[in-house]
């Protein structure tokens, strides 16, 4: 019977050792863990078109005629004839002052102007039975003088009272007040039996609103830049441009404007030209006082590179996007910004046609990062 293998304390058989090594060297071969899925984002590829540059002005819309009503005669407002907010043509009575003290002065001067005219027939007699007699010296020629002058006095006197009748009947006439023009009442400043005063008190004002000024300043930088856009200088009134009206709830007017004024001299105070549009106003939308955006096509770009503005980060003071290379990698990427167009950023450097960029989900971007273009699925 043979016997059993002995080995000596703290030995291992040779054997045993070299299988422990190979299952060792076994396990620490593992496969290495797969590489991550593409992050899965919104992108999008560069295509130059055309577009338009535009600046926005705030604008400030004023009646193209504006009439101030006042009293030529003071008095007691008797009536208020015209309604406010009513639409009034030329010569419609707005307003009657109390006409009694006028119509009595009217009868005082008519009056005055037959004493006026008696005392004038009397001089006239006077002098025909005068003038006679001084030819076969009957009487003194310092009598004939007399009647002379008398008879002048009283052509004069007839006159006068002439003048203080017509004044008297424009005084009365005056007592009822018109509008100078079509147009719509403003707000009544004085109510019936107020005491107004001649020319000095405001009863109201009358606006013009078929047609609208749009007032709006251009600074001495931006006049220049549309003086070498439209060729060294800057339009004659009338002039069709391409400005939009845009009203305080951001709807565009539906009315065509055009260039009426640019002022000849540059405001000292602000450094600004003053620039005024015409824009028709059919449906009295519009209204004096009223503010607006008034939008001027700048620049017309036959390539411009527009990317989404939700695309374009922002981080003190410098712009980048997420640019995927050929192999899918993106990577942050400056660029140069313009102006903003409706939904998107015009590009001025920094971009050109074909480039790929990270629209939306670049929150889970990290530099060197595998993306892809996720699912119209998922975009949704």
């Amino acid at each position: 019977m043979p016997k059993p293998a002995f080995f000596p304390s703290g030995s291992v058989p040779v054997c045993v050792s070299i299988v422990a090594l190979l299952l060792f060297a076994a396990c620490s071969k593992a496969p290495p863990p797969a590489a991550p899925p593409p992050v899965e984002v919104t992108l999008a590829t560069i295509t130059p078109r055309a577009a338009t540059v535009t600046i926005d002005y705030v604008g400030e819309l004023e009646a193209i005629n504006t009439a101030e009503i006042r009293p030529r005669v003071g008095g007691l407002l008797e009536q208020q004839a015209a309604l406010e907010g009513e639409r009034v043509k030329k010569g419609q009575i707005l307003f009657r002052i109390d006409s009694q003290p006028y119509v009595a002065a009217l009868a005082n001067a008519k009056a005055a102007l037959a004493q006026a005219q008696a005392s004038l027939d009397q001089a006239e007699r006077d002098l025909s039975r005068v003038q006679p007699l001084s030819q076969i010296n009957a009487v003194s020629q310092q009598e004939l003088d007399a009647a002379v002058a008398r008879n002048s006095a009283g052509k004069a006197s007839v006159e006068a009272a002439r003048a203080g009748v017509q004044t008297a009947q424009l005084n009365l006439d005056y007592t009822t007040v018109t509008s100078p023009i079509d147009g719509i009442v403003g707000r009544a400043l004085f109510r019936t039996g107020g005491l107004v005063t001649a020319y000095s008190s405001l009863l109201t004002t009358v606006y013009a609103t078929d047609s609208m000024y749009v007032n709006f300043s251009i600074s001495e930088q931006r006049m220049l830049e549309l003086q070498r856009q439209w060729g060294g200088r800057l339009p004659d009134g009338g002039v069709k441009s391409g400005f939009k009206i845009l009203l305080a709830d951001g709807s565009e007017y539906p009315e065509p404007a055009k260039l009426n004024l640019i002022d000849a001299a540059v405001d000292k105070t602000t450094g600004t030209l003053p620039v005024r549009l015409e824009v028709p106003n059919p449906n009295s939308t519009l209204r004096a006082g009223q503010f607006a955006r008034v939008v001027v096509a700048a620049q017309n770009l036959p390539d411009a590179i527009l990317v989404p503005q939700k695309a374009v980060q922002e981080l003190q003071g410098k712009t980048y996007v997420w640019l995927v290379d050929g192999e899918g990698k993106a990577a942050s990427h400056d660029v140069r910004m313009g102006p903003r167009i409706g939904n998107d950023w015009l590009v001025q450097d920094g971009l050109k046609a074909g480039d790929k960029i990270v629209v939306d989900g670049f929150g889970k971007v990290r530099p060197g990062a595998i993306v892809a273009d996720a699912p119209p699925a998922a975009k949704s």
